[in-house]
This record gives structure tokens, C-alpha cells and sequence, in this order.
């Protein structure tokens, strides 16, 4: 069996003809780990599209060859059996694509997650005993209904280390390295912008991964309809993405996110979309202003089990599609497309895709089985992640929760032993949770009468998302073998030139990168 070093130089022999190469000029700055070895591209655009199963793009492509996506499948490697993280939630299936890891690495099981160890926040008390909801989404900011969430993050609304007391911002949280701190380390220009300012994490635990960081805060409203959140309107989501889309085009045409100051463009850049996951999840959608569309584009969703979008979706996809296109036609006008590796992909599925599938189960069915004193966090969308007050009563809980079964959804159960096969023990780690439910597909643990569809679980609909790797010098071709989405990660890095080993998640979980980039 070869070594993981061996691999890699074999993969990065392998691809040096399938991909542009960098300049010789550009060798200084690549990581001398792999000294000798010409990188293989200049830059690498990665693109979540959040929500964006793999039948989601095959129906696109199908019904519109011509799309900006259909166009980039036939340059390049398309996946149909990827798969995000568990639990599907933003933040791990961030984290996965950038780390190349799981919670087993990251110690990050979503966005709203507990950790034993840690102190409340100041907003929650404070106080001196461990042990604390971590919450890391809007509720952070100085002001969620601003746009730049107030000029930054509250620090007293951060969870508090507990042997100095200062507050843990989302990238002090994160335990492993991100790909943008291993180009950053080697001289190269990075850029993110995401949908939260909680999405720093990505700066990984240096706090300096990212050279432009931009986060708009999608909770807030557009400014010119402060009535309307952005997420209840397929239009206003648009909106909201667009000025990403703007600060991608101004780092493609050499300046920083706001097109004010040239800087170059950046070797690794990309951002997130969120019109798609919210034409998903919708059941009424409104227009930006908040008035009610024409019926045709009132309802969100699929129509049926096929993947086939209800309209509001379909105009979600199609306006994602476009602005693809549009950095696509960048990258050609600025000589760039040659050099550039574009990978589109999402954080997280959907579920369930079959409206017949959805059930509605509200947010107490679980605690009330098991007893709300003794959940002390219970974190759930379609999946439900149990944190215990006492864990000596962990048995207890399970017992329960299998006397209801039927009552509660319930599929399947992971704790004790089940659990630890796949994840840290919850006894040794702070942050495992104790119990994992995983109910009947399609169920959704929530009290919002507005969702049809949910993320964070585990089935095939939460996790097989679009993959696709795209380069005028790939030769086109479609794997259906599964793979999945911690392997972009040491990809990155390889097309890069950089040594995919100096992400600790990838050495710690033997993550290998994806296959059929070149003749292996």
C-alpha cells in the first residue's frame, strides 16, 4: 500500500497535462512541501450552491443543455453520487469542503450545537458553570437586521473560554486548518463571502485565512424593502446573492470585493448561494416588495419525486445558473478561464424532494418523550441531536425514545455504541451529542408552518448533492462512483499546487482527493 505522500505525488504527476499551469514565476509562492511539482492552475473558484441536489442539476442540464452548468459538466468531471457531511447542516458541510474533515476533526456539528466545556454567554448570563448552547448565526451580530450585521460580531453573544473567560469566535471554535490558511501560509490571495459573519470560521483557528472576507447577512432585509425578510422571498434571496455575485466579478477583474482597491486576483475565491435552498424550502413565496406573486410563482418546492421544481424554484435555479455564467464570461474576458479551476457544489441537500414524503412533527415531540429536563440542548430540523444534563441516563433516553417510536418518527437511533462507531465519544468530547435521532425521510422536526423541506439530516436527499470540477484542458467524463465532499478539499490544494497533507483533517482522517482528474 502507498503512502499518503506517495499519492500525492503521483496525483499531482498525473494531472500536470489535463490542467493549465501556473507561471514559473508563481513557484516561489507555492508550498515547498511538494518543491519540484508545477501547479497545475493559477486559480480555483469554488462555488456552494446551497440546497443544489445532483438530480437538481442533471434535470437542468437535461432540459436546458445549454445552461452555464450544462456548459461546465461538458469541460469537465461531474459526480452524480457525492455526498455532503453529517449531519447536513451549513456549517459542517462548509466546513467538510474547506477543511476536508468531519465534526470528527472540526468539532463542529452545526450552527447551533453545545459544548460542555465552554461558558454561556454574557446574553445568556454568563456565569461560571461549563457548559453552553453554541449558537453561531445571526444572533451573533451586533445588529442581525443590518446588512453588515452592525459592523461586526457581539463578543458577549460568543460561548466563553473558560479558563481566561473571553469570548470564542466561530474560528477559535474550529479545531482543524481550512485550505485558505494553507494558501494564505504559502503567499497566495484568498477571498470568501458567505451568508453570516459567523462564516469567519473559514479563517480557520489563525484567524487569518482569508485575505477579503465578505459576509452579508442574509437574516437582514434589503434595505430598500426593510419590511420583507430576505429568505420568504425567492427575489429578495436573489438580490442578496447578487451582490456577491458582484464582489466575485470585481476579484476576477483584480480588485478586492468592493472594486475599489486593485489587488490581484485571487488564487482561491469563491462564495455560496442561497436563492435555491430557499425555493426549496418555501411554501409561499413572496415577491421582494412582499406582495404575492402571479400563482404561478407562489409556491416553492419539487411537484413531485422526480425532482422536477415547482416554478419558484425553477427561477431560482435559472437565476443562479445565470449569474455562473456571468463569472464564467469574466474569466474568459479576462484571459483567466484557462487558468482557473471552477468547482460547483453545495453544503447540504434537501429534504424530502417528494412533497408526499413531508410530515410536520413539532419541535417538542422528541423532549417530551425523553423529558425536557434532562435535554440541555436539543438541536433539530430533520434530524435531532441530543445533548444530556446527566449522561448516566443516556440508556434511559434511548429506551424511551424506542417505546415511541411511531409517535416520535423515528427511524433510527444512534447512541452508545452505534454512535461511536461513526463519532467522537460523547463521554471523551465535549461536543458529541449524546443521542442522535434520525427520523422517517421527509419528517421535520420543527413549529414553522412556512418549511416544506429541511437540511441537517442524514438521507440520500439531505446528502447527494451537485458536484461538478470544470478546466477547458479536463476531458470530459461523469463518475458515478460515490465519493464525497471533504475531498474537494485536498483537490483544491493539489490543483494548487500546495501539499493536500497540510490539512490536519486530511491527515487525520486519511481523506484522499477526488478520483478521474487525469490517467491514476
Amino acid at each position: 500500500m502507498k503512502s499518503p505522500i506517495t499519492l500525492v505525488a503521483i496525483a499531482v504527476t498525473a494531472l500536470a497535462s489535463s490542467l493549465a499551469l501556473a507561471s514559473a514565476d508563481d513557484l516561489d509562492n507555492r508550498n515547498p512541501a511538494i518543491a519540484g511539482h508545477e501547479p497545475r492552475v493559477q486559480h480555483v473558484l469554488l462555488l456552494s450552491v446551497d440546497g443544489m441536489h445532483a438530480l437538481d442539476f442533471a434535470n437542468l442540464v437535461k432540459t436546458n443543455p445549454a445552461s452555464a452548468l450544462g456548459q461546465l459538466s461538458r469541460q469537465g468531471v461531474t459526480y452524480t453520487h457525492a455526498f455532503a457531511m453529517r449531519p447536513s447542516d451549513s456549517f459542517p458541510g462548509l466546513l467538510a469542503i474547506v477543511t476536508g474533515g468531519s465534526p470528527i476533526s472540526t468539532g463542529v456539528w452545526y450552527d447551533n450545537s453545545y459544548d460542555r466545556a465552554l461558558l454561556p454567554p454574557i446574553t445568556f448570563g454568563g456565569g461560571s458553570t461549563p457548559g453552553t448552547n453554541v449558537l453561531y448565526d445571526e444572533s451573533i451580530d451586533l445588529n442581525p437586521d443590518a446588512r453588515d450585521g452592525g459592523g461586526g460580531i457581539n463578543p458577549d453573544a460568543l460561548p466563553r473560554d473558560p479558563t481566561t473567560g473571553n469570548p470564542v469566535y466561530p474560528h477559535q471554535f474550529l479545531k482543524t486548518n481550512t485550505i485558505f490558511e494553507v494558501a494564505h501560509r504559502a503567499h497566495l490571495r484568498t477571498a470568501w463571502s458567505d451568508k453570516h459573519l459567523a462564516y469567519e470560521i473559514v479563517q480557520g483557528p489563525s484567524g487569518q485565512g482569508v485575505d477579503d472576507l465578505f459576509n452579508p447577512e442574509v437574516a437582514a432585509p434589503n434595505p430598500a424593502y426593510p419590511t420583507v425578510s430576505t429568505t420568504s422571498s425567492v427575489q429578495a434571496t436573489e438580490d442578496y446573492d447578487d451582490t456577491k455575485v458582484a464582489a466575485i466579478l470585481n476579484e476576477i477583474a483584480g480588485y478586492d470585493h468592493t472594486g475599489t482597491t486593485r489587488v490581484g486576483v485571487p488564487a482561491l475565491f469563491g462564495m455560496n448561494f442561497q436563492a435555491v435552498s430557499v425555493g426549496q424550502k418555501l411554501k409561499m413565496n413572496v415577491l421582494r416588495d412582499g406582495s404575492i406573486p402571479p400563482p404561478d410563482m407562489v409556491t416553492g418546492g419539487y411537484i413531485d419525486g422526480q425532482g422536477v421544481p415547482q416554478p419558484a424554484l425553477a427561477e431560482a435555479i435559472a437565476h443562479t445558473d445565470a449569474s455562473i455564467e456571468q463569472m464564467v464570461a469574466a474569466l474568459r474576458d479576462h484571459g483567466l478561464l484557462e487558468s482557473t479551476l471552477i468547482i460547483v457544489t453545495s453544503k447540504h441537500g434537501q429534504s424530502p424532494i417528494d412533497p408526499r414524503k413531508l410530515v410536520i412533527a413539532g419541535e417538542s415531540t422528541i423532549p417530551d418523550i425523553v423529558g425536557p429536563s434532562l435535554i440541555a440542548q436539543a438541536t433539530q430540523d430533520d434530524i435531532a441531536l441530543l445533548w444530556l444534563t446527566d449522561q448516566s441516563q443516556t440508556d434511559a433516553a434511548v429506551a424511551l425514545l424506542e417505546a415511541n417510536l411511531a409517535v416520535a418518527h423515528i427511524d433510527t437511533i444512534f447512541a452508545g455504541l452505534s454512535l461511536r462507531l461513526q463519532f467522537p465519544n460523547p463521554l471523551n468530547d465535549s461536543r458529541t451529542p449524546d443521542i442522535i435521532v434520525r427520523p422517517v425521510p421527509g419528517v421535520i422536526y420543527t413549529d414553522s408552518s412556512t418549511k416544506i423541506a429541511e437540511h441537517g439530516g442524514f438521507d440520500f436527499d439531505d446528502t447527494n448533492v451537485v458536484l461538478v470540477l470544470s478546466n477547458p484542458s479536463l476531458n470530459p467524463r461523469t463518475i458515478k462512483t460515490p465519493v464525497q465532499t471533504m475531498q474537494i478539499a485536498p483537490t483544491i490544494l493539489a490543483s494548487l499546487g500546495l501539499d493536500p497533507q497540510s490539512l490536519k483533517a486530511v491527515r487525520k482522517e486519511a481523506v484522499k482527493r477526488l478520483p478521474g482528474l487525469g490517467e491514476e
